[in-house]
């Protein structure tokens, strides 16, 4: 459905993307990911036509992006909520609607369609800038795509909505893949890449880093081990002499973490166990953490903040 290939964007000195090329294939839900910084929306700029790259090339469905009529079949739905607070519901679908080409019979099923597909049916004629933000986002995400777009680009569609609001928002979005609309996310919520997605990109000083679905990317990089931690201390021992001839003095225990690493929880979890036992450890609390995208992530882009 599209495919970039060799993208460069660069804002005066700043190189915004240096190479970037990936596909999002028919159906595909893939998640574009990356530290600020990195690309991820100077990408979904180019590709919507918010932003001309300098070079490089953005094809759908094998035509040129640029050519009259290509970018009909895309959606957008910006990280800014671009809705009109002083219009309601239905008139902010409409207008939108409009924008989008629809007229008459086929603009009405298209709102009362997403007024329904949002829950927002009773809220039709309400004022939007009265809205929690949760609600603002379902309204802005439905503007979005009234004219059925077969690719949708999300740009931080849950930022800022209440865990209530981002499983709502996630359950639209599964009834639009089911009806085959491809979708390009991209997120700071890495549980949410994890969960959302067939296929996961990481960008990361303007270049793709990684490319694949989230078990691919964790054997290429940390590998499929499950790290163990055990929260322990260790009975106090003879620390020094006592003073003036007293009898020794015994340290305190001390807390401490012990980390290490294994393949098969029930066979070699015991071991490790055991081992601890036998080295006079006292374990207060045992943590098995599987791979997750967020090791995968700070693998490949470091732990270093990004401003």
């Amino acid at each position: 459905m599209l495919e970039i290939q060799d993208l460069h964007k660069s804002f005066g000195e700043k190189q915004a993307a240096c190479g970037i090329s990936f596909s999002l294939r028919t159906g595909e839900r893939l998640a574009l990911l990356g530290p600020n910084g990195a690309g991820k929306t100077t990408t979904i700029r180019c590709v919507s036509g918010r932003t001309r790259p300098d070079s490089g090339s953005i094809r759908l469905s094998g035509l040129p992006i640029d050519e009259p009529g290509v970018r009909d079949v895309l959606g957008l739905v910006p990280q800014e909520i671009a809705v009109y607070g002083d219009l309601t519901t239905r008139e902010n679908l409409q207008a939108f609607g409009r924008f989008h080409g629809l007229r008459r019979r086929e603009l009405a099923r298209q709102v009362d369609w997403a007024l329904q597909w949002t829950g927002l049916e009773s809220r039709a004629n309400d004022f939007v800038g009265g809205f929690s933000g949760g609600m603002k986002r379902r309204v802005n995400l439905a503007c979005g795509v009234l004219h059925q777009p077969k690719i949708i680009l999300l740009d931080e569609p849950t930022v800022g909505v209440d865990p209530q609001s981002r499983q709502r928002i996630f359950a639209m979005l599964d009834e639009l893949n089911a009806g085959g609309t491809s979708i390009l996310l991209t997120t700071h919520h890495l549980d949410e890449a994890q969960s959302q997605s067939d296929r996961i990109v990481i960008v990361d000083q303007g270049r793709v880093v990684a490319d694949g679905s989230f078990e691919q990317l964790v054997s290429q990089t940390i590998g499929t081990g499950r790290v163990v931690k055990l929260r322990v201390d260790k009975p106090g021992e003879v620390d020094t002499p006592g003073e003036n001839g007293g009898p020794p003095r015994i340290a305190a225990p001390r807390m401490a973490t012990l980390t290490t690493k294994i393949g098969d929880v029930g066979r070699e979890l015991p071991a490790v166990l055991q081992a601890a036992d036998r080295q006079g450890y006292r374990i207060h609390d045992v943590e098995v953490q599987s791979p997750t995208l967020h090791h995968v992530f700070l693998h490949l882009t470091g732990q270093d903040l990004r401003d």
